[in-house]
């Protein structure tokens, strides 16, 4: 059965031209009537990675949200905004992160309510691969439906983040540290958002890609002007739309290759019936996506050869000294617990980092870059 990706075209955040794309995305879809009940309560999961402004394309723009969130309401449901961003998911550091964000603005003005909601549970996930239990934020028991905002983005470690992976953020915030270690490898780790994926159960998700971020996402990349909302009730096809868009093959993205090998969806577009604005008007053949290439383990690897691989041929993260401010963000957001911080900068055992790139996704300075070691780039290496 094909399942329906709206595309509506919206060039810039001016509020009335965003309401107007959202209102088209939600009729494309079938409307709200087919997938929320009125009088229910929804939550409207933004993509609030960090502390960041609007204006810098890391988390979903307010204009976005404030469409839903009248959009919503007009039609007669509750809404919540919410995300658990990486770090610790207490009040104070929320508070700031929806302060930056532009969401308590738009919850003040709209008369809806912030999650603050801090208790975790743990729910079955029969559906689950990795993950036959998931730890949730209860945040989602206040809910009767769950919708996804996520934001057009390439990503470090995983390539690109989107619909599927936005709703990682339903994990409370220092335990996704704890799959990071658990999980090192990105092909179970994307298993494991997609059964976080099926966990959460988003009824509907929207994509802001009227500006994106290129390059070293989900924080560090820059502003890239996509012009699209794209909208639909299945966060797959959503997602493998928004890769034809930025010209992103799906082999590339983990999170797309195993949900076709789990059947979510299929290789190619067949399986997806494309409304609204055509997809060749949005494309993009120049996106800057980050180069992610991880190691192939071989069976009964010596443990010297796996130190050399990881040290020598595997990308890792470089602190710039003259930009990095000590903050110490990193020591608290690095899983595998390898960074300590001297007089300078802050430093790493290489040979034990597990390559979430943690460190670079949470710097508030960008001041650690991913690189690829010169002896990798030699053609001898390019299969391990």
């Amino acid at each position: 059965m094909k399942r329906t990706v709206s595309l509506i075209r919206c060039e810039s955040y001016n509020y009335e031209l965003v309401k107007d794309a959202m209102k088209r995305s939600v009729e494309n879809i079938g409307g709200f009537e087919n997938y929320i009940k009125k009088g229910g309560k929804v939550l409207l999961k933004a993509n609030l990675v960090m502390k960041k402004k609007p204006e810098d394309a890391s988390t979903t723009h307010p204009a976005v949200i404030k469409a839903l969130c009248e959009l919503l309401t007009e039609f007669g449901a509750h809404v919540i905004i919410g995300d658990s961003p990486g770090g610790p998911f207490t009040e104070s550091m929320l508070t700031g992160i929806y302060k930056a964000t532009g969401m308590s603005e738009i919850a003040a003005e709209m008369g809806v309510r912030l999650n603050y909601n801090f208790r975790q549970i743990k729910q079955k996930n029969p559906g689950g691969l990795m993950l036959k239990e998931v730890m949730i934020t209860d945040m989602l028991n206040d809910v009767n439906h769950v919708i996804s905002v996520s934001k057009l983005k390439t990503h470090g470690m995983m390539t690109f983040t989107g619909a599927v992976k936005n709703m990682f953020g339903v994990v409370p915030g220092l335990l996704k540290a704890e799959y990071h270690f658990i999980m090192p490898k990105k092909d179970d780790f994307a298993n494991a958002l997609i059964d976080i994926c099926i966990a959460a159960n988003p009824v509907l998700s929207f994509m802001d890609g009227i500006v994106g971020m290129e390059g070293a996402g989900p924080t560090a990349g820059d502003p890239r002007k996509v012009n699209v909302i794209i909208a639909s009730d299945s966060p797959y096809h959503l997602d493998k739309v928004a890769c034809e868009i930025i010209s992103l093959p799906f082999g590339e993205v983990q999170t797309i290759t195993n949900s076709i090998k789990r059947g979510f969806c299929t290789d190619g577009l067949t399986d997806i019936d494309l409304v609204g604005d055509n997809i060749e008007s949005f494309k993009i053949t120049d996106f800057n996506v980050p180069k992610v290439r991880e190691h192939v383990e071989f069976m009964r690897e010596p443990k010297f050869i796996k130190k050399f691989v990881n040290i020598f041929l595997r990308p890792v993260p470089v602190f710039d000294g003259k930009i990095c401010t000590r903050c110490g963000v990193c020591i608290d957001r690095c899983p595998a617990k390898i960074i300590k911080m001297t007089k300078k900068k802050p430093v790493f055992n290489t040979g034990n980092c597990i390559r979430c790139y943690c460190c670079h996704e949470f710097c508030p300075s960008k001041a650690i870059k991913i690189k690829e070691p010169i002896i990798s780039r030699i053609k001898l290496f390019k299969k391990l």
